[in-house]
């Protein structure tokens, strides 16, 4: 994980070797920053030239040398300008690109991460960091970006002029300068902490706001509008006050850079009148070679809030970049054997972080073609062992073999195309049931999805939805019913054609004739494959092969229906009170 005190300048670095397209062309925009500061240097040259030479000149100014002395400033002056605006669409198109790249990487590495990391953060959180996050990075990266290069080449530049016009007033700017400095080293690092506090309140609104909106409906339901937009204005509140206090910091800091400006000049001018010899040209020059130096230095002033912004933002992304797969893909993997698949655990345990094993000691042999059902009281470990067999989450200890291949080495390409899950709640996509259903085989036409409904006797229901194959179903499926959405999600799942189901049912929740259309939908879907099915009613488990009963994360019962209700055991308690309907076993 990254460090929570990750400094900007290194948070920075690590970014640009994440995102190559953010250094891609550097070096000529380098070359036009110093090309247009360098051209700015003439500015003060040609100012002396004119005062020392023509206006304190012993026959007076002329009109010819006043003339030439002038275009040779303007004609500096627009060089310098075009060369700064060239390097700035550069920087500006570089970072556009380089952290488009950043976002899709960060986006990339939230699907990799294990399911477990992904629960445990908000899902608001987790969009800001690829929506948010990243922006404030390219706001600096835009603008910022380009004013600190720009900047740090003209102070370098401007010193030297200045130590060859005169070295010793030179000493005396670059004194203050460096106690300057040292003032901004330690302000920055109350402005970090600040910044950091600035982009957790945003994450937090993000989430706030977003529960919010997808849960309105129970908000409603319930009447719990006031609480609700209390939490919401908590959270609006919060990130007022911490966007409140850094900007009365960065208010202080601007400040700062205005009177350090001031008295700089004002030093500079004094030294100059105290100790004499020097021309007015030549004072006059210098005072310009200082605005030089101290116009970066009031720049990177106004760009430190940004850059502490930025840095916040970097931090808050690397934390995701720095979060292992915990669920990796084998570099060297290997595909699953063709034909039906078969599935073995061998002392197979399971147990969350937060401690307690979930699932213990499993040993299982589940032969090809079973349609094997999971039954047990809620926590008893069934969507867990579920969710071990899709390789959505890896054992802390023992061995699963599909096909006789160990689990992780089987590469994802493979073990998505042979194995397909579909868990208790069927989440759609705001897409068309078509798109929804061509998740499962992404090549699918739409004969091929109409076929597959066909297939498990769902053409009836899908010529009764307003628009057949291409209706949208909305956010989430929220268009849908809950027992609809699941008839597409094992749609889904047929077209795949997997050798390996696994199934979270979802039954519980649908109305009685819905459930009619799911039951024979999934005894079609099982039909010939190998199939594990998380039974919440024990009807499901009445029609399998072989039932498998779990007790506080234990394998307690095995066998067929009629074996374990007349074994008077565990099962046959869940059996007797869920007919009596005085019980589920969920």
């Amino acid at each position: 994980m990254t460090e929570p005190d990750l400094t900007t300048r290194v948070a920075l670095g690590r970014v640009l070797r994440l995102a190559p397209a953010l250094r891609r062309g550097l070096a000529g925009t380098f070359l036009l920053a110093v090309v247009g500061v360098a051209i700015r240097l003439v500015v003060p040259l040609v100012i002396q030239q004119i005062v020392d030479g023509e206006i304190l000149a012993p026959g007076g100014p002329t009109a010819a040398g006043l003339l030439i002395r002038g275009g040779l400033a303007v004609a500096a002056i627009a060089v310098a300008v075009l060369a700064g605006r060239a390097a700035l669409i550069r920087l500006a198109t570089a970072a556009a690109t380089g952290l488009s790249d950043l976002r899709v990487l960060t986006f990339d590495h939230l699907h990799r991460l294990s399911i477990l990391h992904v629960e445990a953060e908000r899902r608001g959180a987790l969009v800001s960091r690829v929506t948010s996050d990243v922006a404030t990075i390219q706001d600096f990266m835009e603008w910022g970006g380009v004013g600190m290069l720009v900047g740090s080449v003209q102070v370098t530049l401007a010193v030297a002029a200045m130590l060859a016009y005169r070295w010793w007033l030179a000493l005396i700017v670059l004194g203050g300068v460096a106690l300057y400095a040292a003032m901004l080293a330690w302000f920055q690092r109350i402005l970090r902490r600040a910044h950091d506090g600035v982009r957790e309140r945003v994450a937090d609104t993000l989430s706030s706001l977003g529960e919010a909106i997808s849960g309105l409906p129970v908000v409603r339901a319930y009447g719990a509008e006031e609480a609700m937009l209390g939490r919401v204005r908590s959270a609006l509140d919060s990130q007022f006050s911490a966007e409140f206090r850094t900007g009365r910091l960065g208010a202080v800091l601007f400040s700062s850079a205005e009177v350090f400006a001031g008295m700089i000049t004002a030093l500079v001018i004094a030294a100059g009148a105290i100790v004499g010899g020097i021309s007015a040209g030549t004072l006059l020059a210098f005072l310009f070679l200082v605005n030089l130096l101290v116009e970066p230095v009031q720049m990177l002033v106004e760009t430190l809030d940004q850059a502490q912004t930025a840095g916040a933002g970097m931090r808050r992304i690397l934390r995701v970049l720095d979060a292992p797969i915990e669920v990796p893909d084998p570099p060297q993997g290997v595909e699953l054997p063709s034909g039906g698949l078969d599935v073995d655990l061998m002392g197979v345990s399971f147990r969350y972080p937060t401690g307690g094993d979930v699932v213990r000691d499993i040993d299982l042999h589940i032969a090809t073609g079973t349609r094997v059902a999971v039954v047990g009281e809620t926590g008893s470990g069934k969507t867990t062992f579920a969710k071990l067999l899709a390789r959505l989450l890896d054992p802390t200890e023992g061995w699963i073999l599909v096909g006789g291949v160990p689990l992780d080495r089987v590469t994802f390409a493979s073990l998505r195309s042979r194995v397909a899950f579909v868990p208790q709640e069927g989440f759609l996509f705001d897409a068309t049931i078509a798109d929804n259903v061509r998740y499962g085989r992404p090549q699918a036409s739409n004969e091929s999805v109409a076929r597959a409904f066909a297939d498990l006797g769902l053409t009836s229901w899908l010529a009764a939805t307003s628009d057949g194959l291409v209706t949208r179903v909305g956010e989430r499926g929220g268009q849908l019913s809950a027992g609809e959405r699941q008839l597409v999600a094992l749609v889904r799942a047929w077209i795949a054609q997997p050798d390996l189901l696994i199934l979270d049912e979802a039954t519980s929740a649908v109305d009685p004739a819905l459930e009619v259309q799911l039951r024979r939908a999934i005894e079609r879907l099982t039909a010939g494959r190998t199939s594990i099915t998380v039974a919440h009613r024990l009807s499901t488990a009445e029609a399998a092969d072989e039932i498998l009963v779990f007790d506080h994360g234990q394998m307690v019962e095995r066998g067929r229906h009629p074996d374990l209700v007349a074994a008077g055991g565990t099962y046959a308690g869940l059996h007797a009170d869920w007919s009596t309907g005085t019980r589920t076993a969920t």
